[in-house]
């Protein structure tokens, strides 16, 4: 990918700030493996020289674990003496950021080496090179996110979450309505703040909806032709998301499990494949006989093992599934059938597409679009046959088989020959040092539960 010429983005920086004169400041963003969107702020009369000459980061940004500390089994830190890359920004990412008191806007950075190519530990290059294979194949991706979250109180109980009151009523939701609007019209105003901020940020963002637990919600994404952008938009979404939140008194976590006994957060993707004339290959009165969305499925289900640490990269991701939330733990598909790991949405024949309803809302957009990407190029390439669709309650027909745990999920992608195929085995490796890492860390750590089950006890 060559970086786009300095004139192309000078444009769109004079534009800017001739624009809106009235931004002070512009945040340098740029996400890291968990998705955590780190970087610089500058001045606005420093804007210019980013757009000639980038910004330096260092390389280990992209082995930071979940506390932010370099991981240094990586290899990306002291072993290469903490050395920066350059970062270049992304065209069409410079936005305003409507909550700031004073006016600031925002950037989306790519990281490069020094001499210019992509730095392949960026999660963002992990998915070109991904979405490279497509364009030999003269094929293009088509995506769009379903992303859910809750609205929490700023004030924790113990150091646990609780719902926020409702600025109407002053209660705290404790039910499970799910798609009810009187819980929209509780939190309108944040709600609608959402919305208008991101058609502020260019975010195409065009509902919210009530999800099946209290106060979570779940913003949906118009589909975009560039499967690089759909992941933009969700990162600059749930960044979005949480500072409006907090302007409304109260706070927000994409934790995948944050509440026993209630539904996760999931990151659900759609997706469909154009070809060179832009016509939706899957496209068919009979889904089930179309011959490419046979094998994308068949190569999405291949790889769905392997995907999974992509998919739940956390030790709570997996805290997330069971029958009851409609969180798929078994490779399947099915038409229409909400219990499946893969739907496949039948309501107009050019309208088919592949709904991806595995991933959990703390995923790293790019690392999940990657892998679910190359399940379908997989499929596409070797012609995988998916076998028949699930009819009916999945859960009642098929026994959990997938990795259900962190570690596991890790051993199976480190073992996973298609997926080397696609995704760098030295990104890889950092990948899987990171998160042994903080399943190191988590293993010894001691719970509140162990101490009251075995402290008195045994």
């Amino acid at each position: 990918m060559s970086v786009p010429p300095r004139a192309v983005q000078l444009n769109e920086a004079n534009a800017f700030l001739k624009e809106h004169p009235e931004v002070l400041y512009v945040d340098l963003l740029i996400a890291d493996m968990n998705g955590v969107v780190r970087g610089k702020r500058i001045e606005r009369t420093s804007l210019h020289k980013v757009y000639e000459k980038g910004i330096n980061l260092p390389a280990s940004l992209f082995a930071l674990d979940i506390n932010g500390s370099t991981v240094e089994s990586t290899g990306l830190g002291l072993d290469i003496g903490d050395a920066d890359r350059i970062c270049y920004p992304i065209p069409d990412t410079l936005s305003n950021e409507p909550w700031q008191k004073r006016p600031t806007a925002q950037l989306l950075m790519t990281m490069h080496e020094i001499e210019g190519a992509p730095f392949f530990a960026d999660p963002r290059e992990v998915l070109r090179q991904v979405v490279s294979k497509f364009d030999d194949l003269g094929l293009t991706i088509c995506a769009a996110f379903e992303l859910e979250f809750y609205l929490i109180d700023q004030e924790n109980v113990n150091g646990r979450p609780q719902p926020p009151r409702s600025p109407i009523s002053g209660k705290r939701p404790q039910s499970t309505q799910v798609y009810l609007i009187d819980d929209l019209d509780e939190y309108a105003d944040c709600l609608q703040d959402i919305l208008e901020g991101a058609k502020e940020q260019g975010i195409p963002a065009d509902a919210i909806v009530k999800e099946s637990a209290p106060a979570q919600f779940e913003v949906n994404l118009h589909h975009v032709p560039d499967p690089l952008k759909a992941c933009d938009y969700a990162v600059l979404l749930k960044r979005l998301i949480k500072n409006i939140a907090y302007d409304h008194e109260m706070d927000t976590t994409f934790m995948a499990k944050p509440y026993p006994g209630q539904a996760g957060n999931g990151l659900h993707v759609h997706i469909s494949v154009l070809d060179k004339d832009g016509n939706n290959i899957f496209t068919s009165e009979d889904p089930e006989q179309n011959a490419a969305l046979r094998h994308a499925v068949g190569g999405v289900l291949e790889t769905l093992p392997a995907s999974m640490a992509f998919l739940c990269p956390n030790v709570n991701s997996y805290r997330r599934f069971g029958a009851q939330f409609y969180v798929p733990n078994a490779p399947s598909w099915g038409l229409d059938n909400r219990t499946v790991a893969l739907r496949v949405p039948t309501g107009t024949p050019d309208a088919v597409r592949l709904e991806h309803r595995v991933a959990g809302a703390d995923a790293n957009p790019y690392l999940m679009m990657a892998a679910v990407l190359a399940g379908v190029h997989h499929g596409l390439t070797n012609k995988i046959d998916p076998g028949k669709p699930i009819e009916g309650n999945s859960y009642e027909q098929l026994e959990q088989s997938l990795p259900n745990n962190l570690r596991d999920a890790l051993r199976e992608l480190d073992d996973s020959e298609i997926l080397n195929k696609y995704i760098d085995p030295k990104y890889i490796d950092i990948f899987v040092a990171c998160k042994e890492s903080e399943l190191e860390e988590f293993e010894h750590s001691i719970s509140d539960l162990e101490y009251n089950w075995y402290l008195h006890t045994v």
